[in-house]
């Protein structure tokens, strides 16, 4: 297969006419150029150039080859260029895996800033149901970093973004509305907007409320932890909530759990030694957990 060089030094001969001029701009000596185009040739199994009394030019194969030669060394000089730009952190891709819940309130800001800094990066992201879903992103490869709660099995490289409380959502008549905390005690035998079992909050607040000896009593099932915050305000239930997921103008009565229930929110990192993992991880943890003034307000006694 020939070499970039070679291809290098025939469009050299081609765009300056000589060999001598062409040696001149690459900076070699002819004897050097004029191996590469032998070995082109060999390559090739026919001459490129036609050799006359002053100067050269294309054979029909070299005027053949040409076209693809340029593109070869286009895509190379682009190679590098990109590799360049992404040393630099102004390039490249980055392949992100976002807790689904995550992606407005956490994920959003970050990007927001970071595509206007970085316009030459492409973003993919990849949303995912729960912690141990985050895992299987990273792991397989599809994704270079992954944003989301603990999970349970991880042992690679993660920097913690905060940690996150979990609030009881309920609409404002609601008997245990005049209550400054809730303990898992008081919702028992209660309705509750509970979460899809393919949401990993479902599992992990029956885990949860399990520790305290209560059975969390669902009376209609949600995707989304925003969803299950406004079907609380609008009287179907109480619901268990992440901060992160409450935004401003919610009707309902906010009220912390006794004792305090949280989880820590986490950057998986698949590829510790990426630049652009780095700087995006440094981007999220500088941003920390999201809490709507409002809701901050609203929890302060």
């Amino acid at each position: 297969m020939p070499t970039l060089r070679a291809l290098e030094c025939l469009i050299a001969v081609l765009d300056a006419g000589s060999i001598t001029d062409a040696a001149k701009a690459l900076h070699m000596s002819q004897p050097a150029l004029s191996h590469q185009l032998a070995a082109l040739e060999r390559e090739i199994g026919a001459p490129v150039l036609e050799r006359l009394p002053r100067g050269v030019r294309a054979t029909v194969i070299g005027r053949a080859v040409e076209a693809d030669a340029r593109a070869a060394l286009a895509a190379a000089t682009r190679v590098v260029d990109g590799g360049r730009a992404a040393a630099r952190g102004a390039g490249g891709q980055l392949r992100l895996a976002c807790a689904e819940s995550l992606t407005a309130s956490l994920l959003a800001p970050v990007l927001r800033h970071w595509l206007r800094r970085r316009p030459g990066v492409e973003v993919m992201l990849t949303e995912a149901a729960s912690a141990d879903d985050l895992v299987r992103h990273i792991e397989s490869g599809t994704a270079d970093l992954a944003l989301g709660p603990r999970p349970t099995r991880w042992t690679g490289a993660s920097e913690l973004i905060g940690v996150e409380e979990v609030v009881a959502v309920l609409p404002a008549d609601h008997p245990l509305s005049h209550r400054d905390r809730l303990g898992f005690e008081d919702l028992r035998d209660r309705p509750l907007v509970h979460y899809h079992p393919e949401n990993g909050l479902a599992g992990w607040l029956d885990a949860q409320a399990a520790g305290h000896g209560v059975t969390l009593d669902p009376v209609m099932r949600t995707r989304q932890a925003a969803t299950a915050a406004q079907l609380a305000a609008a009287g179907l239930g109480i619901a268990l909530v992440p901060v992160s997921a409450l935004g401003p103008g919610l009707p309902g009565t906010l009220k912390r759990l006794h004792p305090i229930v949280s989880r820590d929110l986490v950057c998986l990192i698949g590829a510790p030694a990426d630049l652009l993992v780095r700087r995006f991880v440094s981007d999220v943890v500088d941003r920390g957990v999201p809490v709507h003034p409002s809701i901050r307000a609203k929890l302060t006694p």
